[in-house]
């Protein structure tokens, strides 16, 4: 019989691109004179089936259109950006990366989540997803869907899981010296992705980029510990020869051409890897991303998406009825279901229709119980950008250097000195 499995593209088909809509200013009403709630969100394949249903559920009283924005994160950022700045009033409902949320909070471009609301979207969402919507105490986001990143390994090669970075090394040490696969796979270019697996690991020793209040950088002991791993690991000779320049899409690929004992990657590998290599799926398990100490559990830094009214909307009310829709149980149920991206409401994961899409839901579930969050300020986007350049390439990390450069570039950071545009 065969598995159904979450139905995600892991690259832009033209079926996809022909959805997109131009990005400009739309019509307040539609010809039955119902208000249009623009959505701007990320590409997601099945989203217009979500749109469809909220739009039937509404029953006249406004129409959702879905206007998708570019593939990029980067480019969508900018789009988002110019648009809010020249309070543009043809956004209504706007799918921001956790990482923006405090950004446009501050910028006063979002609306806060009030009343009940906030009661609606706080109700049985995770902690984690739910931590990156706020600023100042206040929602300015509804968890839309989460990710985190696991381990995949190949159980013929490794019969259990290594508890931390230092053990997965040395198990790949001991397959290279047997002439067989033991590459560790994951991202290391100089991008957002490096910037995730340093956070990890930080979080994973305990340590801290910033005060609790996102006020001030600390680069704590904690931190220096976190560069020490990922300098040994990038020397270790076990890493790819391409770690250096590696993103998510080639990590999974190169990992599915069977070079790797090892691949720390996000959940879209694994239908990815059932259809393009089932003989090799079938060898792959997954685990809890490895910790930096033995006997501490690991933290793994969590993505997704969080719904935002925007401040120029012509129709507040319904867009934040809108958002609640698309970002509820069932939606996003059959958003996990269909387009791989895991849900932020605990209770979906107890759903029988979850067992074959998210057979490692209990490991993500887990995870996300005890996450770590990048950094929640509104200046993420510099700090973001001047960690991912001092940390690269990771080879060439001196643990208590590194931190020194990087305490010094996140204050000035903190305070929008130094950083490009």
């Amino acid at each position: 019989m065969s598995r159904r499995r979450p139905r995600v593209r892991v690259a832009a088909t033209a079926a996809a691109l022909t959805l997109v809509a131009p990005l400009a200013a739309c019509a307040a009403g539609d010809d039955t004179g119902a208000p249009v709630i623009n959505l701007y969100y990320p590409p997601e394949q099945n989203l217009q089936q979500v749109v469809d249903r909220c739009n039937t559920e509404a029953d006249g009283r406004y129409r959702i259109v879905n206007r998708v924005l570019p593939r990029e994160a980067d480019e969508q950022r900018v789009q988002l950006v110019r648009r809010l700045a020249a309070e543009d009033d043809g956004m209504d409902v706007l799918g921001l990366d956790v990482t923006w949320t405090q950004e446009f909070a501050s910028a006063n471009w979002i609306l806060e989540w009030t009343g009940s609301d906030r009661a609606e979207v706080e109700d049985g969402t995770l902690a984690g997803p739910l931590d990156t919507a706020r600023y100042e105490d206040k929602l300015y986001g509804a968890p839309k869907n989460t990710n985190v990143q696991l381990l995949w390994y190949r159980k013929d090669l490794v019969p259990e899981p290594p508890a931390t970075w230092d053990e997965m090394i040395s198990t790949a040490q001991r397959l290279k010296e047997q002439d067989r696969p033991h590459q560790v796979l994951t991202m290391g270019a100089q991008y957002e992705g490096l910037v995730v697996l340093f956070n990890t690991l930080v979080a994973s020793a305990g340590g801290n980029l910033l005060n609790a209040e996102g006020t001030e950088s600390v680069v704590d002991e904690g931190a220096v510990r976190a560069l020490e791993v990922l300098r040994n690991f990038a020397t270790s000779g076990v890493a790819s020869p391409s770690f250096s320049n590696a993103t998510e899409d080639p990590v999974r690929l190169e990992f599915q051409s069977g070079s790797g004992a090892f691949q720390v990657n996000w959940p879209f590998v694994y239908p990815a890897m059932q259809e393009a290599n089932p003989e090799l799926a079938e060898q792959v398990a997954w685990a809890r991303v490895p910790g930096v100490e033995a006997g501490t559990p690991s933290r793994v830094t969590i993505g997704g998406i969080n719904l935002a009214v925007s401040r120029y909307s012509k129709h507040p009310a319904e867009s934040f009825d809108a958002a609640k829709c698309i970002r509820n149980a069932e939606n996003q149920k059959f958003s996990a279901i269909n387009d791989g991206v895991p849900p932020t409401i605990e209770r979906i994961y107890d759903d029988p229709e979850m067992n074959e899409a998210y057979p490692m839901k209990e490991t993500i579930l887990e995870q996300l119980r005890e996450p770590a969050v990048r950094p929640l300020t509104p200046a993420y986007q510099s700090i973001s950008t001047v960690t991912s350049a001092i940390l690269s390439p990771p080879a060439a990390i001196d643990p208590r250097e590194t931190a020194d450069r990087l305490r010094e570039a996140i204050a000035d950071a903190l305070e929008s000195r130094g950083v490009l545009p």
